[in-house]
């Protein structure tokens, strides 16, 4: 593709290193792990002081001060990456951690607020090879450090297209509100006590061709993005696009199945994908941030459910043969990849689903794969996303993957089953190496569907389990209270999760709801549809099982519509189980 890289629009490395190590920055001053900024229009700057105290062969401790030069702020999060293979051991004054390379040191809470001219100071310790040196750049709130501040400009005419895109930001959150769906919002205010979240973003799924245009009398695109333009005023908005349209889309799972048959490639790319790049490509939306979703399922299926596996379906098989996941993917990320206000998000499953040894590895390998075939690099990847309409619980607190009672690992617990992950953010954050490693680029983010997964109210555990055996250990104390990992429609006892928030730990760019809360995962029994949508088992709760979840119980709620409808019994139960509260 002829395209600038997206590396070389994201960086700008710039270091001012003297006795002291000071490192001039600029800087966002919205608060990084906060709900999503409500104005962007605030003088920036700052100044980093990274000092070595000590080295030696083994290690370091080193005395980080970010000084605030721009308008205050109330939180704050710095970012840099070891380049010498050093890991943080120990930090004191703020919570430092890492993922790879990346390390974050975000406030503790009692320092959190940087007054103009204002400085905050932590430390830490870490493993190294004695030969550490001071990171090359610093990130405070997302913003990357170039020594000068930034001030507020003047409200832009809504009515004057953009004279540009701008520069693609390491993170498309940090700094930014993000979109809220009328549609979906007038459909929870509608909800008894619905009016506490109905001014919650979510994102706005194009299932279907006609649902460019608008389906049904809906919203289109174009529409969605016009509205945008309204919301977003003088600052920064994100509005998140959900792709899915693959030919024969999910192909382990009926009530997701498409339009499109498993040949119908062509179609996906001129009636589908083209429209689609054409609007984000409009000059009119270029100071948007659209971050896009791509084709939730259906690579990971490729992986579980074809090629002899024990869970292969028949459908699964033919897509696996005729590559058409790989293809229309590639093409997705080429086409939208493009406009270079577009954030590439590849949907890579959770961690009940991908989570074991036997599917880690070879997942990320396929996501290499679509990411460069028809015309694709990993330069259009900014990211991927985890548990996308799913109810893996973001953190389980109570237990570890390294625990274990009686001298029997909880890996051996029935609920574990040998996987290497207990939650969607140990699994994101390991899944962004693996994904380094076999080729995407090092930044690479990490988004969290947390629409669905909080598991709050009465039955929520509030310590471990009875260390009788390892499975009341682990199921005295899960948060998920699905009967089995591999239940996914409509799940009884859900709550809504986390709220929708930027860069709340390190690689993860954001929890969202990508997932609009109340929309179906599809019916409980068969209902003719003109969409192509059919009726899968695991949405009826009588269904017993199969081999995928363990012969085990649905656990799907009764009288549920067909995927993507409103579903007010299910919605009114997310609200009552919703953690945090409401």
């Amino acid at each position: 593709m002829s395209r600038t890289s997206r590396t070389t629009l994201r960086r700008s490395r710039t270091a001012l290193i003297a006795a002291g190590a000071l490192v001039a920055a600029a800087a966002g001053s919205a608060a990084a792990v906060a709900p999503f900024a409500t104005s962007a229009a605030a003088a920036a700057g700052c100044s980093v002081d990274y000092k070595i105290q000590n080295q030696w062969n083994g290690g370091l401790t080193a005395s980080v001060t970010v000084k605030n030069l721009g308008d205050a702020v109330s939180g704050w999060q710095l970012q840099w990456s070891f380049a010498g293979g050093e890991k943080v051991s120990q930090g004191w004054n703020a919570t430092v951690s890492q993922s790879g390379t990346a390390v974050t040191a975000k406030d503790a809470g009692y320092n959190a607020a940087l007054a103009t001219g204002s400085s905050a100071t932590f430390g830490f310790n870490a493993t190294g090879s004695g030969n550490s040196t001071v990171p090359a750049t610093f990130k405070l709130n997302g913003v990357t450090c170039d020594g000068g501040t930034t001030g507020p400009t003047d409200p832009p005419d809504p009515t004057d297209p953009p004279t540009g895109p701008s520069d693609r930001v390491d993170n498309p959150y940090v700094g930014s509100k993000v979109y809220v769906n009328p549609e979906w919002s007038a459909n929870a205010a509608a909800e008894p006590g619905g009016s506490r979240i109905s001014d919650q973003p979510t994102g706005v799924w194009l299932d279907r061709i006609a649902a460019i245009e608008g389906a049904n009398g809906g919203m289109g695109l174009r529409d969605h993005l016009d509205e945008a333009l309204t919301q977003k005023g003088s600052g920064e908005l994100v509005v998140q696009l959900v792709i899915y349209n693959l030919p024969g889309r999910d192909c382990s799972a009926l009530a997701s199945n498409g339009e499109l048959g498993p040949t119908e490639i062509d179609r996906y790319k001129t009636e589908y994908i083209d429209p689609i790049a054409a609007i984000l490509g409009d000059a009119k939306y270029a100071g948007l941030r659209i971050v896009t979703t791509v084709e939730i399922d259906s690579l990971p299926n490729l992986i579980t459910n074809a090629g002899g596996r024990p869970t292969a379906t028949p459908e699964c098989d033919v897509m696996k043969a005729n590559g058409n996941y790989q293809k229309g993917v590639g093409y997705a990320l080429n086409k939208l990849g493009d406009a270079p206000n577009v954030y590439n998000y590849i949907d890579a499953g959770h961690h009940g689903w991908i989570g074991w040894d036997d599917n880690f590895g070879p997942t990320a390998d396929i996501f290499k794969e679509a990411a460069t075939t028809e015309g694709a690099t990993v330069d259009d990847v900014h990211g991927f996303i985890t548990n996308t309409a799913n109810y893996g619980a973001t953190t389980e607190d109570h237990f570890s993957i390294d625990d274990s009672v009686n001298g029997t690992s909880v890996r051996q617990s029935k609920w574990i089953d040998w996987n290497r992950y207990t939650d969607e953010q140990s699994y994101a954050q390991a899944f962004r190496d693996e994904l380094v490693s076999v080729g995407f680029n090092s930044d690479v983010g990490m988004l969290i569907d947390t629409s669905r997964n909080g598991w709050g109210g009465a039955d929520r555990p509030t310590g471990p389990g009875a260390t009788t055996s390892v499975d009341t250990y682990v199921d005295g104390g899960r948060y998920d209270r699905r009967i089995h990992l591999g239940n996914w429609c409509n799940q009884a006892g859900a709550g809504l999760g986390e709220r929708p928030q930027a860069a709340p730990a390190a690689g993860i760019d954001a929890y969202v709801w990508m997932k609009p809360p109340g929309e179906s995962d599809g019916s409980s029994k068969e209902i003719p549809n003109p969409d192509g949508k059919g009726f899968d088992r695991m949405c009826d709760p009588t269904y017993e099982g199969n081999v995928r979840n363990g012969n085990n119980m649905s656990g799907a709620l009764p009288d549920a519509p067909i995927s993507g409808q409103w579903f007010s019994a299910q919605f009114q139960e997310l609200m009552q189980n919703a953690h945090p509260a409401l």
